[in-house]
């Protein structure tokens, strides 16, 4: 009888392993985060975080990463912040917390689910836009996110690393002018705002005076990151801004990375993270922070394309193939047209996502792939 047991208890297990789903992050814990934030006129708000970490016990170096603005106002622009999701820098968050860092995505007030208001309202004419002080509002996020962070078991407080992408990277500046306690360098990629057309940018000469200000107090070492394609903030307007910044003596250093795509803005995104990661790995190290693989992530399952596929959706392929997140979804069509999600929360939300981006514009849509998995088709 205790034999008969013992085989049915293992049969048990060995269907339970054999049915159960491998993840693409074997080793590291991804984790929704609700991160309550102090502000200085003393209300509480609670914003949204994405945390990806080394699945083990210890405290690790923090890094922050903050998020962008869509361009657009009125109506559309609400909408669309209202959608966004700490996943948006799942690449960046992946590539540091396989080196060993607790990866913390934070939405700012009134993006994704954080709560609001939204305070980043920009004053002023396009040709005359005051920047400091919605500058100064995302960096008292971004500070209050890093007070509350530190608090956390799992992270090391005295070893935190600031990483801003477009408006995140104003944020980020705006954080480090004041020198929050624990932070101990800036990368800031793409860093601006105000751009609301490829090469074109609200009163430029108002955001190079905001990095200057903001550079009179900053002593925390940064790196900026810039592509010479960025069409948000080309070369020039980033040296501008840089100057400004560095004319009172702030730490840092300024790095243009070669062209990227149509548009280097997107560099954060690159598959592989090679082409910003270099610059960053010597900025790591001169910091003495961790820059070598502590978690070695598997190659993803082979995925085979679906067919037909036209080449827009080739392009879509690509990168939801390359997409380190199990919750990911695409959608297909039987004339080659596809609609994918990489940026979710969550596998359903990710479905939805995918069936909606492919139904908004074409008919007969099915999902083909969930995570690295085809969706299996009744006959």
């Amino acid at each position: 009888m205790r034999r008969c047991v013992c085989v049915f208890g293992l049969l048990v297990l060995l269907m339970t392993s054999a049915g159960a789903k491998e993840t693409v992050l074997p080793g590291l814990i991804r984790a929704p985060m609700a991160i309550a934030i102090d502000l200085p006129d003393g209300r509480k708000v609670t914003l949204e975080g994405l945390v990806i970490r080394p699945d083990r016990p210890g405290r690790f170096p923090l890094v922050v990463l903050i998020h962008g603005t869509p361009r657009g106002d009125g109506p559309a622009f609400f909408a669309t912040i209202a959608r966004q999701s700490p996943a948006r820098l799942n690449g960046p968050s992946v590539a540091f917390a396989q080196r060993g860092y607790a990866a913390v995505s934070i939405m700012r007030r009134g993006f994704g689910r954080s709560e609001g208001p939204y305070a980043e309202s920009i004053s002023g004419t396009c040709d005359d836009r005051d920047y400091l002080e919605a500058g100064r509002t995302s960096g008292t996020d971004v500070a209050g996110a890093v007070a509350a962070l530190r608090r956390e078991p799992w992270v090391d407080p005295d070893h935190v690393l600031l990483l801003g992408w477009s408006s995140g990277g104003l944020a980020a500046t705006a954080a480090a002018a004041t020198n929050p306690a624990g932070v101990v360098g800036v990368l800031s990629v793409a860093g601006g705002r105000g751009s609301f057309a490829p090469g074109r940018t609200c009163s430029a000469g108002r955001l190079v005076e905001t990095f200057g200000v903001f550079g009179k107090t900053a002593r925390v070492p940064a790196l900026w990151l810039y592509s010479e394609n960025d069409q948000y903030f080309g070369p020039t307007l980033a040296r501008q801004m840089f100057e400004a910044y560095t004319a009172s003596g702030a730490p840092a250093r300024l790095q243009m990375l070669p062209p990227f795509g149509t548009d280097g803005h997107m560099v954060l995104d690159a598959e592989p993270i090679e082409i910003w990661w270099q610059p960053v790995q010597a900025f790591l190290t001169a910091l003495h922070m961790p820059t070598s693989a502590m978690v070695e992530l598997p190659p993803l399952a082979v995925l085979p394309p679906p067919t037909p596929m036209n080449a827009a959706c080739t392009a879509v392929f690509r990168r939801y193939y390359s997409a380190r997140t199990d919750a990911k979804a695409l959608a297909v069509t039987p004339e080659g047209h596809c609609g994918s999600s990489v940026m979710a929360r969550s596998l359903d939300e990710a479905k939805e996502e995918a069936m909606a981006r492919c139904t908004q514009a074409w008919k007969d849509c099915r999902l083909y792939a969930v995570g690295q998995e085809l969706v299996e088709r009744s006959n």
